[in-house]
């Protein structure tokens, strides 16, 4: 798997208060329960219809764990079971981690959510805007976009940065220009990708990018330290996150799993390991803030306890009760209507690195859920979620590609049952 399908398969105006769990609970929500047996055979069936190589799930409802557990093999060709002290490359569930960072700098007031990113990045003042067509030089014409960048624009993915997803002129560039080589320092990353026009003015759509890679950037030059350890210091060490890192230590390498792609046939066949542990256990300088976390099971529940626990965790406070309300709240006006693949996650809008449910699941082939629940997910298919109108997180790791939404339908049907649609009002 090279970068470029790495990149591809990340592809995985406020509304709704995410916080309904602070009214009473109705009954039908106080008696949700968690069907042990049901998910057992749900992960069961993933791998025995070599959907997943390996597959666990991690429940926490009401203060105390729910369910685990794990089907399958974190190395099928080792016969190595998956488990639950299992490492797993959690890709794009990077991205919460970061935008928390991020915003307990805001916290302190070293910015302002609409402050201009310039302010800050000021080789982001000068960047351009596709314009359509080609000028006389043979080049893609450009134009200067119609407002600056603001801060809340690399929190909600408005920015118009590519992620070398699309099939635009940007994005060709963006390859060329390739800011998410391993081979870049965050700074080399910033100044490649300003050079590369936007999809779109600032604001006017959504799209998948490399903003939370920005934010990352913004961190360590808000603070003059580097990105890793200034995560490392505020956040997982605090949580007790002991197994969560981009640069992991060889011992860890015993646990790490491997990476399944699905092939022609219902196979699955092994990515190699070289390029499966490049971002973890390889040489690299960039330290993403959008991708590149390898965790447990355990540790990642902590960072979800945390966040239902709106910014504490067994007496540990990371962020405030406003800042995880702030960001688990739909920022997204209801005019930016162009939302390149996010309506593919349901009926959502988009916080702060995350995903949020503004709406029951519509009907049986949507995702179960709740309104106010916020959520993200990894290219190798991991998931995790918030819900807490039911006072509970959830946590699912497989590692297969490409993006494989339906076992995230699958978890959840498992976990709420297939008609659940929300508490009763």
């Amino acid at each position: 798997m090279d970068r470029r399908s790495a990149l591809a398969v990340m592809a995985s105006g406020l509304a709704l208060p995410a916080f309904a769990a602070e009214r009473r609970l109705s009954p039908v929500t106080a008696g949700l329960a968690i069907d042990r047996n049901r998910i057992d055979a749900t992960l069961k069936q993933m791998v025995s219809a070599n959907r997943a190589a390996g597959a666990s799930c991690l429940v926490w409802q009401r203060g105390a764990e729910r369910y685990f557990g794990a089907a399958g093999f974190a190395d099928r060709e080792a016969k190595r079971p998956m488990a639950r002290d299992t490492l797993v490359q959690i890709f794009s569930m990077t991205k919460p981690v970061t935008g928390v960072a991020l915003m307990q700098l805001w916290e302190q007031g070293k910015f302002r959510l609409d402050d201009p990113l310039a302010n800050y990045l000021p080789a982001f003042g000068k960047v351009k805007v596709l314009a359509g067509g080609i000028g006389a030089d043979g080049k893609p014409a450009l134009r200067d976009p119609a407002r600056p960048i603001i801060i809340r624009d690399i929190l909600r993915h408005t920015a118009g940065f590519s992620y070398g997803m699309r099939d635009t002129a940007a994005d060709k560039i963006f390859h060329e220009v390739d800011p998410l080589a391993l081979t870049n320092t965050l700074d080399e990353f910033g100044d490649k990708l300003a050079s590369v026009p936007l999809l779109f003015d600032p604001g006017a759509e959504w799209s998948y990018s490399t903003g939370v890679d920005v934010q990352a950037l913004l961190v360590e030059h808000l603070t003059g330290e580097k990105f890793e350890p200034y995560v490392r210091r505020t956040i997982l060490e605090p949580l007790g996150m002991k197994d969560t890192a981009w640069t992991q230590p060889p011992e860890r390498l015993a646990r790490f799993a491997a990476t399944y792609m699905q092939a022609a046939g219902g196979k699955l066949d092994r990515v190699p390991d070289d390029k499966a542990r490049a971002l973890n256990f390889g040489p690299r300088k960039l330290t993403m803030g959008g991708a590149g976390l390898a965790s447990t099971l355990d540790d990642y529940m902590r960072f979800a306890r945390m966040l239902l626990g709106r910014g504490t965790l067994e007496g540990t406070r990371i962020v405030s009760p406003d800042t995880i309300r702030v960001m688990s709240t739909d920022q997204l006006d209801p005019r930016i209507t162009k939302r390149f693949f996010l309506p593919g996650k349901g009926s959502v809008g988009f916080g702060i690195d995350f995903a949020v449910r503004i709406a029951p699941p519509k009907d049986a082939k949507e995702n179960r859920g709740t309104v106010g629940e916020f959520f993200w997910d990894g290219a190798e298919t991991t998931l995790f979620w918030v819900d807490p109108v039911n006072d509970l997180a959830a946590v699912f790791f497989v590692q297969v590609l490409p993006f494989d939404g339906t076992l995230h339908h699958d978890i959840r049907q498992a976990v709420y049952g297939p008609d659940y649609t929300g508490p009763a009002a």
